[in-house]
């Protein structure tokens, strides 16, 4: 059974940082892109980053490029999302999600969530 566990998410202010950690089991990463997303009050969930091993590659949406680095730890089986210079646009429920790739291509039906963790940026 693929399970999703997130922690990391806080209150902080506008300029901060937090680091959100994924907890997979249930599969590693050689069989599925994992990644974040996102979902503001009265927003549609979007794609923060997506990282799949397979390939090397990391996706990152345009409004978070230079300020959010995504990063794992494979012996932990663990996805960590470094977020610096925090927004108060940034403000939202992060997800992990597995697989990321295909979420994106297909639809957030067709993956693993984990619960969701929030984060608030105070300006």
């Amino acid at each position: 059974e693929v399970q999703l566990v997130e922690s990391g998410g806080a209150l902080v202010q506008a300029g901060g940082s937090l680091r959100l950690s994924c907890a997979a089991s249930g599969f590693t990463f050689d069989d599925y892109a994992i990644g974040w997303f996102r979902q503001a009050p009265e927003k549609e969930r979007e794609a923060v980053s997506c990282f799949a091993k397979m390939d090397n590659t990391t996706y990152y949406t345009d409004s978070v490029k230079g300020r959010f680095t995504m990063s794992s730890d494979n012996a932990k089986n663990t996805v960590y999302l470094q977020m610096n210079s925090l927004k108060p646009e940034d403000t939202a429920v992060y997800y992990c999600a597995a697989d990321c790739r295909l979420i994106r291509l297909a639809g957030r039906n067709f993956g693993n969530w984990g619960q969701g963790t929030q984060v608030t940026v105070s300006s």
